[in-house]
This record gives C-alpha cells, structure tokens and sequence, in this order.
C-alpha cells in the first residue's frame, strides 16, 4: 500500500478515472452495436454522427487509439453507405 499522502490521493483520482474511462468506453461500444443492428438507412445516418464523434473523443483521451478510431468510422461509414 501507498505511504505518502500524495501517493494515496493518485490512487484515488486512477480509480475514478478507470471508472470513467471503462463507462465512456462500454457505451461507445454499445452505441456501436446499435448502428450496426439498425437497418433503417435514416436512423442509421443520424446516428453516424454521433457514434463518430464519440469514437474521436475517446482517441482525444487516449482510451483508445486514433488509427483504431479511424477504422472503426471507415466501417460503420460503409456499413451505412450499404443500407
């Protein structure tokens, strides 16, 4: 365990940030899942969007990588475009 108070508190403030991260995560993956199920073309192009924009977020904060990111908005890009 940790002794100095400095330590202690970096312990916290990584917990709260794991718990952050893996939240924000595990909602971009579920939001990723709706779109790829939904096969309505209309509903699909405005959720694009958003589920883009949540994927650049998570590459900003380095939860994920950018290239990772990037390849995940290529694919549901196409899988749009083929609805």
């Amino acid at each position: 365990m940790a002794n100095h108070r400095s330590a202690l508190k970096r312990v916290r403030s990584d917990e709260a940030k794991r718990l952050r991260n893996r939240y924000q995560h595990k909602t971009t993956r579920n939001a990723i899942r709706k779109l790829r199920s939904t096969e309505d073309k209309k509903e699909a192009e405005a959720q694009l969007p958003v589920v883009s924009g949540m994927l650049d977020k998570l590459a900003k904060k380095n939860i994920i990588h950018k290239n990772k990111a990037a390849n995940l908005k290529s694919q549901l890009a196409k899988h749009v475009n083929a609805l």
